[in-house]
């Protein structure tokens, strides 16, 4: 086995077309079959049955996918110890963000990393999750940074920390004025009640993402049937809207601190420990961490504490 034929192989299962395998690789395709070719005789088994176009992975193929796909995280995890060997003066790190979570996150974790280690470049992606976990199962990005789905056995997962979902009204509905007496009172962010939500309009998140699937529980538990004039993946679209008193909507805290507004919005606590959203950040397990990796997964544990560093 050499890396280049290991490359070659997973190229062409992931695309199932040597066409698109080859333009990827930027080698002529006849290149690539020649190669293709070659290793199946040095092995004298097929890696591929050919249907028209599409090349279908044999058993035999798979199980050499299964081989080259280990070596080759092997082969990453020790060029990246050996340049922290030679020098940590000099690497990167890819980082993939939830579109919303990257607006809050970069701005504050960035200039800290630089202080650290002003010569690490540092790529940042803003993709989905279902992308992210294929981007670093292909080993094209370090870490993926997310708030909810299901645990893949081929990847860790630090908790970074854990805020609170908490209710945005505008400053001009009526439930701000409650709002300005409890705190008074308490300090902090005053309890909702429930009770006088049920004539509210509703800015609210898609089901499937996180905040939307906590919040759309938590209307459910409370006997909540809101009345939604439309839903948004876009958490500052959301406060923005509220802001102009056309609804009000749920926002994990770190959104709302990390926003300006011309008019800030009044938070309520939803008073509910089901209230909470995780975030995660996740890497392929058994991949090397640099010590920048490491500080960088302290750095964003240190944006949810708000503490500076």
């Amino acid at each position: 086995m050499n890396i280049h034929e290991l490359n070659y192989v997973l190229c062409i299962a992931k695309h199932q077309n040597m066409t698109k395998a080859a333009r990827e690789l930027y080698i002529s395709q006849p290149t690539l079959s020649k190669h293709l070719g070659k290793l199946e005789r040095e092995l004298g088994i097929k890696l591929f049955n050919r249907v028209d176009n599409c090349y279908i992975p044999t058993y035999a193929g798979r199980r050499y996918m299964e081989y080259a796909s280990r070596v080759l995280e092997l082969t990453r995890n020790w060029e990246k110890e050996l340049e922290d060997l030679r020098s940590l003066n000099d690497g990167e790190l890819n980082v993939a963000f939830p579109l919303m979570r990257s607006s809050c996150m970069i701005p504050w974790i960035l200039p800290a990393f630089r202080q650290l280690h002003p010569n690490i470049r540092l790529n940042f992606l803003e993709e989905t999750y279902a992308i992210q976990e294929r981007l670093l199962n292909d080993g094209r990005i370090d870490f993926a940074i997310f708030s909810g789905g299901d645990p893949n056995p081929k990847l860790e997962y630090e908790v970074l920390g854990q805020e609170e979902i908490l209710l945005a009204v505008s400053a001009d509905n009526p439930l701000a004025k409650d709002a300005a007496c409890d705190l008074l009172k308490e300090g902090g962010y005053p309890p909702v009640d429930w009770s006088k939500l049920h004539n509210e309009k509703f800015i609210l998140h898609h089901p499937e993402q996180n905040t939307g699937a906590i919040t759309g529980h938590l209307l459910k538990k409370h006997g909540i049937t809101p009345t939604v004039p439309f839903y948004t993946r876009n958490t500052q679209a959301a406060l923005l809207l509220v802001q102009q008193n056309e609804g009000i909507c749920f926002a994990p805290e770190t959104y709302i601190r990390n926003m300006t507004f011309h008019t800030p919005p009044v938070c309520f606590s939803l008073n509910d420990p089901e209230a909470f959203a995780t975030t995660m950040i996740t890497y392929r397990k058994g991949a090397y961490l640099s010590a920048y990796a490491q500080d960088f997964i302290r750095i964003a544990k240190e944006y949810f504490k708000g503490t500076s560093l």
